[in-house]
């Protein structure tokens, strides 16, 4: 963090010499009369200018910790920023204010860690810096305080962790069974034909359990790498839908569940890539054969949504089934990674608890958004909304 706050300060640093001698040649080095004629209250719109091109939030306070500026990224953070007030009005944070009191000489770097629990919780490192008067005629020192945000970081952080935990979990299993089937194999059932034939189909079943779960985790990766690429092609969401409904026809009826695709009639355009957008059906489909009621029905449908006047349709794709539904409390979980409702139901039936966290990441690409509705006994319907063309 340092190194870029470093750069950050040295920044406006320079920006505020600039400023200084800019007043100075203006002003015919006019006498202040303190800190209500700093230049950061009367630069105007250069000041703010100036602290908006920080990358990170940003405060100037003068000596007695009255806040004389402050960027629109403080603002996000910290809420409305009382200018002409004493910090203390924008935020009681004890440590922000000790790091302010404790600047010391002009140059010196005061490191800080501060929580904020309102509105949201953050956990925040900063670097308070007091500067000299930037020129004879000022009287004051000016103290910069610069924050960053590692909310985000350690959430990644700790998805991180808990990511390769349960991936190693995910994986524990089915290698345990083929390790122990393994020596059984080489030992005690080693000339047991029958027992050799009932192993073997089993040990198939968990390597293809572990190939499903390492195919679910690369596909995966593959969006999370794409996710700040937004699509430059466009896709028809007809045309998706009509792709992972044929391939997965089949499937359905094998298990005698009736499939059935209700297209719109007009073009359902939306900039998006074909084939990520089919993965992302396909496993929703897949799931509604999966875990549907048996020799149920499934419907898939393309159609528009708020139609506002003046404005394009948004579009939107659903996939409903008639199965057992989800309880209330599961529904707003269930894109999370490795989460199921139930984890050996999810196991038998070949699930890998990523079907839904690599729509999610696919919808998000996108500028979807998804939706889940679901009643215990009735069945479930999700909803990917998109921005039409």
């Amino acid at each position: 963090m340092l190194p870029r706050l470093t750069a950050a300060i040295k920044h406006l640093s320079l920006k505020l010499s600039s400023l200084a001698a800019a007043r100075g040649q203006r002003d015919g080095e006019k006498k202040y009369g303190g800190p209500a004629e700093q230049p950061w209250q009367n630069g105007g719109q250069l000041a703010f200018s100036i602290l908006n091109s920080l990358p990170d939030p940003a405060l100037i306070l003068d000596d007695f910790a009255v806040l004389l500026r402050g960027n629109n990224l403080a603002r996000d953070v910290l809420g409305e920023l009382r200018i002409g007030e004493h910090i203390s009005r924008t935020t009681r944070n004890p440590e922000l204010a000790a790091a302010i009191a404790n600047a010391g000489q002009p140059g010196h770097r005061e490191q800080f860690e501060l929580v904020l629990h309102s509105p949201i919780e953050r956990r925040l490192e900063g670097v308070a810096t007091r500067f000299a008067p930037a020129s004879k005629s000022e009287t004051a020192a000016t103290i910069l305080v610069i924050l960053q945000d590692l909310s985000e970081r350690d959430a990644l952080s700790r998805m991180r962790v808990e990511f390769v935990a349960n991936a190693s979990h995910e994986l524990r299993t089915p290698l345990a069974v083929l390790t122990g089937f393994i020596e059984t194999l080489a030992g005690p059932a080693k000339g047991d034909v029958a027992a050799q034939q009932r192993f073997l189909a089993i040990m198939a079943e968990q390597a293809a359990r572990m190939t499903r779960l390492i195919d679910d985790l690369l596909a995966l990766s593959r969006v999370e790498m794409r996710a700040h690429l937004a699509p430059t092609t466009i896709a028809d969401l007809n045309l998706v839908a009509a792709d992972a409904v044929e391939h997965l026809k089949p499937v359905a009826s094998s298990d005698g569940i009736a499939l059935v695709y209700q297209p719109l009639t007009a073009a359902a355009e939306i900039r998006g890539d074909h084939d990520e957008l089919v993965q992302a059906v396909q496993n929703l489909v897949h799931n509604a054969i999966k875990y549907g009621r048996p020799a149920g029905s499934i419907s898939v449908v393309v159609s528009h949504y708020g139609n506002r006047p003046g404005q394009l349709p948004s579009l939107q794709l659903s996939v409903t089934d008639d199965g057992p539904g989800i309880a209330p409390e599961h529904v707003p979980r269930l894109t999370e990674r490795f989460y199921r409702v139930s984890t050996s139901f999810s196991r038998e039936k070949g699930g890998t608890g990523l079907g839904l966290a690599i729509v999610k990441h696919i919808v998000t690409r996108h500028h979807g958004a998804i939706h889940i509705a679901s009643k215990v006994g009735i069945g479930s319907t999700f909803t990917l909304s998109f921005p039409s063309v």
